[in-house]
């Protein structure tokens, strides 16, 4: 969600902070704001909007210090305005604090510090953080004050604090929200994420639960809350900064689209082998793996985008491994009271690694003594790092809110864990199980074909930008397909309505809204529920909708019936969602763009979110 930046180093400060604040601009914010330490103390300066209001407004009036910290605010409390957005500091403006996350209790510690007489200047819960420390630094170091107050604290945050009185020194800490330190040379860094820091240095600490840092120009300094030491040594990040660039693409969203083939392919490369008809993960995970039980329960959690890809695994799981699976919101799934046991694996899949619902689930999986699996494309995030093992997807940086890659990156992990599964547990013959690895080895060119679909849609597109309402629609494995498109176009172009529903649900509900021309999308790929898609084709038409179907290459028969058809590559059904979701992206995309809507950075939504 909300972007951190800290900075300690060389000169021009100012500048390195804005230029690392710029690249977390995908992160989704409503206002922006930066605190340096000089000589005059601290100076501050915010403003309502994107970053570009605040560049402007500094280079109006210049200002420069020895080190400083920068944020990008998405609103919880309090509105968007100057006087909430952040740096937020104490009474006599001695030390400035940025922070992601919520202050659950701030109320009350609000209350305490207004009647010893302190004064607040917003409606966040980030001020009381600054005036908490601000109580404790009266009588302790600052080091020691910063501790102290971040013990009275319960929700979730990742902290950033200067402090007049130590202008050589920057802090902060984590406990729910991501923060990382980027190590230079002769300077140090603090981010909520690590494109932040790339262009800068690619050696980086990760931060753990409960662990605070102290920053100086010659490195860093890890201690727990009650201030014992931590070695840990920086790891390198294996992505640059070229990664998250543009690289001639008109949006970050339509480069991660593109980028999809070799996403898909980094994912299965060196874990399987076609032509030996092998599926090997790394030495934890096959580990792990090899000591499920065969009574074993799968649980799947996600959020959004990465809930349709667990929908899908949960189709190809049970029909494929002949495994029992759930899955759920992870937003929901810790108060429904679920009944784990150490028989139970629960699947977490997050892009981020941070997600704050899918990571409090892992957390109440681990206290039911339930084994956890992640699916994550961030290595170093807090989820993989609680999870008894891992699956990476390794799709690199996606930057624009709107997932895409990540979303086909774990299809393609899943495929992979269902197959070893399967063949574990002897739920396929030997024939028709490589024959299924054969095809899954041509999936990355499956999808670069699906691709070349990409003029069809532009003018399709052409025909519905001017749309209020979409229904999308599939069956069977492309029931999260039709899920998946319909988020994509209601995330990126907020002027336009869309839902996804499982076809056969049409008539109970959603049929009595068609109107001529009311676009639906339909999923009509070859499976043994193509006819019953071809019927609820045929209710749509005799209502005058306009059907937007997405069909298998050669299929003619499905022509009579699409006012617009989009072919793709022929598949078994199992792999008929990864090679549908590239046309249902570009769609959404292209109707986004002729809406003129920010796609990268759609409003009120975030790319990693780090709070309920």
């Amino acid at each position: 969600m909300c972007g951190i930046v800290g900075y300690i180093g060389k000169p021009p400060v100012v500048q390195t902070l804005l230029d690392c604040l710029g690249r977390l601009e995908y992160r989704g914010y409503d206002s922006a704001g930066i605190a340096v330490v000089n000589g005059r103390g601290i100076q501050v300066r915010k403003r309502v909007g994107k970053i570009k209001e605040l560049v402007a407004s500094i280079q109006q009036h210049p200002f420069e210090g020895t080190s400083g910290i920068a944020h990008s605010r998405w609103a919880t409390h309090g509105l968007p305005t100057e006087a909430n957005a952040h740096p937020h500091t104490d009474c006599r403006g001695s030390l400035a604090i940025v922070h992601n996350g919520i202050i659950e209790n701030y109320a009350a510690l609000k209350a305490r510090l207004q009647a010893n007489g302190h004064r607040f200047r917003s409606k966040t819960d980030t001020e009381v953080i600054a005036h908490l420390v601000e109580d404790y630094a009266k009588r302790l170091p600052v080091a020691q004050a910063f501790r102290r107050a971040l013990k009275e604290l319960r929700g979730s945050y990742a902290v950033c604090l200067i402090a007049k009185q130590d202008p050589q020194r920057i802090y902060g800490a984590r406990a729910g929200s991501p923060l990382i330190v980027g190590v230079g040379d002769g300077e140090a860094f603090l981010a909520s994420d690590v494109p932040a820091v790339l262009a800068k240095t690619r050696r980086v600490i990760y931060l753990n639960e409960g662990e605070v840092v102290e920053l100086s120009s010659d490195g860093a300094r890890l201690t727990t809350l009650s201030g014992a030491v931590i070695h840990r040594k920086p790891s390198t990040v294996s992505w640059d900064i070229a990664s998250a660039r543009k690289e001639g693409y008109d949006h970050f969203m339509l480069k991660e689209i593109f980028e999809q083939p070799s996403a898909v392919e980094q994912t299965l490369v060196n874990r399987l082998d076609a032509a030996r008809g092998r599926i090997a993960f790394d030495r934890r995970t096959r580990a792990f793996l090899e000591k499920l039980k065969p009574n074993e329960q799968f649980v799947l959690i996600a959020c959004g985008t990465a809930y349709h890809a667990g929908l899908v695994g949960e189709y190809m799981l049970e029909e494929l491994a002949r495994v029992p699976v759930d899955v759920d919101l992870a937003s929901e799934f810790r108060y429904r009271g679920p009944m784990l046991t150490r028989d139970t694996t629960v699947i977490a899949i997050t892009q981020s690694g941070e997600t704050a619902d899918t990571l409090a689930g892992v957390r109440l999986a681990k206290e039911q003594g339930a084994k956890v699996l992640s699916i994550c494309n961030v290595m170093g995030a807090s989820i993989p790092r609680e999870s008894d093992a891992v699956m990476y997807t390794h799709a690199g940086p996606e930057i624009a809110v709107a997932s895409t890659k990540a979303y086909t990156s774990q299809l393609s992990a899943l495929y992979l864990l269902t197959l070893y599964l399967a063949k574990a547990r002897g739920a396929l013959s030997a024939v028709r199980w490589r024959s299924l690895v054969r095809q899954l080895s041509h999936i990355p060119s499956l999808v670069e074909r699906s691709l070349r679909a990409e003029p069809l849609i532009k003018e399709i597109a052409k025909s519905y930008a001017g749309a209020r309402d979409f229904y999308y629609l599939g069956r069977r494995y492309n029931y999260p397909s039709a899920l998946e498109g319909a988020l994509k176009l209601k995330e990126i172009c907020p002027s336009i309505h869309a839902e996804g529903y499982a076809a056969g649900e049409m008539k109970h509900g959603p049929i009595s809204l068609i109107r001529r021309g009311w676009p639906v999308v339909f999923l009509a790929t070859d499976s043994p529920v193509y006819e019953k898609v071809v019927s609820n084709i045929e209710e749509v038409r005799a209502r005058k909708g306009d059907c937007i179907v997405i069909a298998s290459e050669g299929d003619q028969r499905i022509r009579r019936y699409a006012t617009h058809l989009i072919p793709v590559p022929k598949t078994e059904e199992l792999f008929s969602p990864i090679v549908a979701a590239a046309p249902l992206q570009l769609l959404a995309y292209h109707i986004a763009k002729l809406n003129r809507c920010d796609i990268d950075q759609p409003p009120n939504l975030a790319k990693s979110v780090t709070v309920e």
